[in-house]
């Protein structure tokens, strides 16, 4: 007995010191992706999730998702073998670089004789750029500070860098109280702390004359106006800006073109628009017109969820029709308690009751996959839970397929291709909505779940997507686009 202890401990005491050793690695890791994103626009990711600004033990987490891929988790020593391996070429241009893949790739090849340094530079062909940035950073104005807002204030921020992207210049607010500080005071709060996402990972100060705040080393102005038609933003130093239109108030293509103010070359609204291109970037975002649409609009938070999935299954099996019905979270359109809405339903108490309501994520599918058109149709539940919301996606298809080649199909495209960024494929049995809070993808497809019928023609997809922040992504990275400072990608 008294040896079994001895073992035990011995065990104990040796797994707690590799631990000790991993996050060791872990730090260093840390490092290089702190120097690599401020020195050379360099970005590291594990995944598609950011390492920067992470602990230690998230990024050891992180590699454990690799297992959805491989047969075995990827070590920290595999991923900072990678890193030090880029850092060391200095030839590697400003870029975004997903090393969980590449350490992927890198362990399906193990058995030949490439060195690593070899098999990171063929991988990174056409990467080079002596290790100097061509994008030329793009203004941005934020109409509104909401729930989305606030998140894309968040998001735009962290991701500044060296500010060779998208650079957050100014917030316009509709004034509801008579001195600025104050509002400016609880405006920031709001920014700082949030019940659903969490504290913002920095600092917020307010001017004392509540005309801007210092968000992370960014100065941004605070413009108070009731109308954009009161607003000249070259007077702010603001010219050749990018508005983010998320009031929702103007949303045809028409009534979207008075954010066209001086110093304002392009606006998008955050929610589905009617006379302007609808984009669901990762899948028809190159139809934007990168010279004369000044106008357009992102799309809603369930559309880019669903479009992606709708995208590969239609590819590669042949969609014949369907019905998509949508679990959501309750939002601030409904009443926290009883009370009159023009709309059917949604008076009753937002957090009390589920609501059976209508969505357009069906007709919406179609200004993005015009091909769709009648095939589709859809409604939603309102739920009460304030964040997240659930797709199901029953399909009728012309190849049949079974359920390990359709997750299979579906596996594939959340690591190679064109969608890599807006699928996330989860193997977990113990999934939950509050698990997707904060997903950067614009879903997360539900592998365990996902039903096909015995001829192997109708199928169920369920997709969790976090319909502030995982949108909000999305937002940004049509803002990316239609900004040019896209940066080259390995995903």
């Amino acid at each position: 007995m008294e040896n079994l202890v001895k073992t035990i401990r011995k065990e104990t005491d040796h797994e707690l010191q590799n631990w000790r050793e991993d996050e060791k690695k872990a730090l260093e890791l840390l490092q290089i992706v702190g120097e690599l994103r401020f020195d050379r626009s360099i970005e590291l990711l594990i995944f598609r999730d950011g390492i920067y600004d992470t602990r230690p033990s998230e990024v050891l987490n992180m590699h454990l998702f690799a297992s959805n891929y491989v047969n075995t988790p990827i070590t920290i020593d595999t991923t900072l073998a990678i890193a030090k391996t880029i850092q060391a070429n200095e030839e590697i241009g400003a870029c975004i670089l997903d090393i969980g893949k590449m350490a992927v790739n890198w362990i399906k090849k193990a058995h030949t004789t490439q060195e690593l340094e070899d098999f990171v530079a063929n991988q990174l062909i056409g990467f080079n750029a002596n290790g100097k940035s061509s994008v030329k950073p793009k203004d941005v104005v934020l109409y509104g500070f909401g729930r989305i807002g606030r998140l894309l204030a968040r998001r735009i921020v962290e991701q500044t860098g060296r500010g060779e992207q998208l650079r957050l210049r100014a917030i316009v607010i509709r004034p509801q109280m008579k001195d600025f500080k104050s509002e400016a005071k609880k405006r920031a709060a709001l920014l700082m702390t949030d019940s659903v996402h969490g504290d913002f990972r920095g600092t917020v100060i307010v001017a004392d004359d509540g005309l801007s705040l210092s968000i992370n080393g960014n100065k941004v102005l605070l413009i108070y106006a009731k109308d954009p038609s009161e607003i000249d933003y070259t007077s702010y130093g603001i010219n050749d800006a990018l508005v983010l239109d998320n009031t929702g108030v103007w949303r045809d293509g028409t009534a979207l073109q008075a954010h066209l103010r001086p110093g304002i070359s392009k606006a998008m609204l955050t929610a589905p628009g009617k006379g302007m291109p609808n984009i669901v970037y990762g899948v028809n975002h190159d139809i934007l017109d990168l010279e004369s649409d000044r106008v357009f609009c992102a799309a809603s938070c369930t559309t880019n969820a669903i479009v992606p999935l709708l995208k590969v299954m239609d590819d590669q099996f042949g969609i014949e029709k369907g019905h998509i019905e949508t679990v959501h979270s309750y939002t601030s359109d409904q009443n926290l308690l009883d009370n009159f809405h023009k709309k059917p339903r949604r008076g009753r108490s937002a957090p009390l009751n589920m609501v059976l309501t209508s969505t357009g994520a069906a007709e919406a599918v179609e200004s993005v996959m015009p091909h769709m058109k009648g095939k589709l149709t859809g409604n939603a539940v309102r739920v009460p839970t304030p964040n997240v919301s659930l797709a199901i996606i029953s399909l009728s298809i012309n190849k049949a397929t079974d359920k390990d080649e359709l997750n299979n199909v579906l596996k594939e495209a959340s690591l190679h291709g064109p969608l890599v960024e807006q699928i996330h494929y989860s193997t977990s049995e113990e999934y939950v909505s509050s698990d997707a809070v904060g997903m950067t993808s614009a879903c997360v497809l539900d592998a365990p779940s996902t039903i096909v019928s015995t001829d192997g023609q109708n199928i169920i997809l369920y997709a969790w997507y976090d319909n502030e922040y995982g949108y909000t992504c999305q937002v940004v990275r049509v803002a990316k686009h239609a900004a040019e400072v896209r940066r080259k990608a390995y995903f």
